[in-house]
């Protein structure tokens, strides 16, 4: 009996390592890029304005104001309400050392999604006069970044494929399925123009007619490793 059970487990271990040891499938690791150039068709612009003076009270209704005039204005020239928000307020006491008195000083600043890029000038030149004194970013997007985005991810996977065919082409072999596919993609930055400042120099042209936004193009890249299966 003793000698049945030692047999069986014998052949077990014997079973277990045989399948341990089964041959690896021959594989090729590669990475791969998809890049995809869009012309924009939106600008997000960040805006703000600021008043300052000896009481709180004062100086908030100062803000108020233009906080109202700015959104009548932007109503006016046509943008949805779902396309511009407060980003950020504050009203706090500073110190002037050099005239060493307290004063108070308030902030406010929007983001502002302007899907018709032909009104640009009309919206800064507007902006600046409900009393917006400061463009602190304008970034420019697509409309359909996710449909872009895709492309390039399509883009990225053909292009490792390519690779891997072109690798082992010389060795008489195939590329066969994907094992593993890792996106190494970093979150997408897109260089914009910065503008800070008074606006009111840039009113003082606004009457000559030019050209005055450039918007270039933004290249949305995607990057992969993929593993295939060699045949």
């Amino acid at each position: 009996m003793k000698t049945t059970v030692l047999i069986l487990t014998t052949l077990f271990a014997m079973s277990m390592q045989a399948q341990d040891q089964k041959p690896q499938v021959p594989q090729i690791s590669v990475t791969g890029e998809g890049k995809v150039k869009v012309t924009p068709d939106q600008a997000i612009i960040n805006v703000g304005f600021q008043n300052s003076g000896k009481d709180a009270k004062e100086v908030k209704a100062l803000n108020d104001e233009v906080v109202d005039k700015v959104i009548k204005f932007l109503k006016k020239t046509g943008i949805s309400a779902s396309d511009y928000k407060t980003n950020n307020v504050s009203l706090y006491k500073n110190y002037d050392y050099e005239k060493k008195k307290y004063n108070f000083q308030a902030n406010q600043s929007l983001t502002i999604t302007l899907k018709d890029l032909s009104k640009y000038d009309e919206l800064m030149m507007g902006l600046n006069d409900t009393g917006v004194n400061s463009i602190s970013g304008v970034e420019f997007k697509s409309s359909k970044m996710e449909d872009y985005e895709r492309e390039a991810r399509k883009k990225a996977i053909l292009n490792a494929k390519q690779k891997a065919g072109d690798y082992v082409s010389v060795l008489g072999q195939k590329v066969g399925k994907a094992l593993l596919i890792t996106d190494n993609s970093q979150p997408a930055y897109y260089p914009q123009p910065m503008y800070k400042g008074n606006m009111v120099a840039m009113a003082a042209d606004g009457a000559a007619e030019r050209e005055t936004l450039a918007v270039g193009e933004l290249e949305i890249t995607t990057n992969v490793s993929v593993t295939f299966a060699l045949e």
